[in-house]
């Protein structure tokens, strides 16, 4: 079965192939020889590091794509890809190389809707800490991060969260305006 999904890429530091603007057009190619098929990629964003002051400015993008895979077998091969760039898994929300996220998989809620909701609610000092043993999908902070949300918004910009049912640009449209400000295309 062909499922679209969307895939976030980010990185601060360089990986094994170069600069982090360079490593996301790198992996970009790799998921292409991998077997994903593109329908739409964003155009490369610097946004703040987040928490703010954690590291250098990031460069980050989302792609839309297709696939015969399912939920698990497109997040091992994101994290395939990321180990081939050098990713090393230093801690939550560490400067990196190359970061692969899988946002969302058609309209599907997984693990279940109160497994989600746990996930998305999770206090700031909890998130910093605490990951998930499990896929959680739609990712459970995508409607409240920029850097996502702008890149997203470059390619589905009437995407609909499968819970809240809000789109890509409402729910930009509740972020901080200083917030969206601080990201710039590259």
């Amino acid at each position: 079965m062909d499922t679209l999904s969307y895939i976030a890429l980010g990185g601060n530091l360089p990986s094994a192939v170069g600069r982090p603007e360079v490593s996301l057009g790198a992996a970009l190619c790799r998921l292409g020889e991998l077997g994903f098929s593109f329908v739409a990629i964003s155009r490369f964003w610097r946004t703040p590091a987040f928490p703010s002051g954690s590291g250098p400015d990031y460069v980050n993008a989302v792609c839309k794509v297709r696939s015969d895979l399912q939920k698990d077998a497109i997040l091992a091969t994101l994290h395939k890809v990321e180990n081939e760039f050098g990713r090393q898994r230093d801690g939550r929300w560490a400067s990196r190389g190359l970061d692969l996220d899988l946002l969302a998989v058609g309209d599907q809620v997984c693990p279940d809707l109160e497994t989600w909701t746990h996930w998305r609610d999770l206090p700031l000092e909890r998130q910093m800490r605490d990951a998930p043993e499990e896929l959680i999908l739609p990712h459970p902070r995508l409607h409240e991060r920029g850097f996502v949300l702008i890149p997203f918004s470059d390619i589905a910009p009437l995407w609909r969260h499968p819970v809240s049912g809000l789109t890509v640009m409402e729910m930009l449209a509740t972020l901080p305006e200083a917030e969206k400000a601080a990201i710039e295309p590259l």
